[in-house]
């Protein structure tokens, strides 16, 4: 009896010796992922900023499809492009030949502040490239052509939109280091064109220079990104996980990662920090024409980190 006594109190003084070595490492670990929770969250918070800039996706009010021929802008009944009751009554005129795109005046000419990339608007061609397009602007009203499919829409964004102004902020998950992963990078031998669906019923495509494979939960999963036009320096992964029934949007979200250490054509790794999926810009406006996962970048699995649903 003497004996278990005395193992009995060996053991409970070497309790609180666990216990303290026991809160020691998860201190440290807390204090390993201190800088990377750092930039998590500045991340977040430069993605609330450009959310909600002047030019952001909360201002996209419109898009509307220009027909063939003439296509007259402005506030007036007339008009076949509405604009708020503050803006001119004739803007201007956009006229689809074929595949060209051009701006023309109005009977009197283009109103006052009326502006084409940053100058005095000038009757001429647009540019109707995503990377750079024309830019028609009136004070708070940007306007971009887009080819979408080989049909060309009017995006329209205004800086007072309601949506903006009444923007109080994202939802997040509580960062957690358990969904930055190292992924293994596959190479395909030559890289693919994978045609992305989009919620108008059109296709990207898009060149996919491989496959990122890894863990979550002890079961192996694959994602194939692609390259979005003149990125060079990061894969842009499209994606939906079984969080898109419950607490994130429903089509699916976005991810950007860093190239893989060797390069895109040799076998090597990356980090995937499913901490910063975010929305695409439909989860804010009915006038985005985003694009939707490709089948092989629909997970079985929950992923509850990075951004939820949107709440107006």
């Amino acid at each position: 009896m003497k004996r278990i006594g005395k193992v009995c109190m060996l053991a409970m003084g070497m309790l609180p010796c666990a216990l303290t070595l026991c809160a020691r490492s998860q201190s440290a670990a807390a204090d390993s992922n201190a800088p990377w929770r750092k930039q998590l969250l500045s991340w977040r918070i430069q993605r609330e900023r450009e959310l909600s800039a002047p030019d952001g996706w909360l201002t996209l009010v419109g898009l509307e499809w220009l027909k063939s021929g003439v296509n007259s802008i402005g506030s007036a009944a007339d008009c076949q492009i509405k604009l708020h009751p503050g803006a001119p009554q004739h803007l201007g005129m956009i006229t689809v030949i074929g595949r060209r795109v051009q701006l023309l005046s109005p009977a009197g000419g283009f109103p006052n502040d009326v502006k084409l990339d940053g100058a005095l608007a000038r009757e001429g061609p647009l540019s109707v490239s995503d990377s750079k397009p024309s830019v028609i602007a009136w004070h708070g009203l940007t306007m971009v052509v887009l080819d979408r499919g080989g049909r060309y829409a009017l995006r329209i964004k205004d800086a007072d939109s309601p949506t903006r102004t009444a923007f109080k902020g994202l939802h997040w998950y509580e960062p957690d280091p358990r969904y930055r992963v190292a992924a293994q990078w596959i190479p395909f031998a030559e890289p693919k064109i994978e045609r992305i669906p989009t919620v108008i019923g059109t296709t990207l495509d898009l060149p996919s220079p491989g496959i990122a494979e890894f863990t979550l939960d002890g079961k192996p999963f694959r994602l194939q990104p692609v390259l979005e036009s003149g990125e060079t320096d990061k894969l842009f992964f499209i994606l939906r996980d079984q969080t898109s029934q419950t607490t994130t949007y429903g089509a699916g979200r976005f991810l950007h990662a860093g190239l893989p250490d060797h390069g895109l054509k040799k076998p090597g790794q990356l980090i995937l920090d499913f901490n910063e999926l975010y929305n695409p810009p439909c989860a804010y406006t009915p006038y985005a024409t985003c694009p939707l996962p490709p089948e092989q970048n629909r997970l079985a699995v929950e992923i509850p980190a990075g951004e939820q649903r949107y709440l107006r």
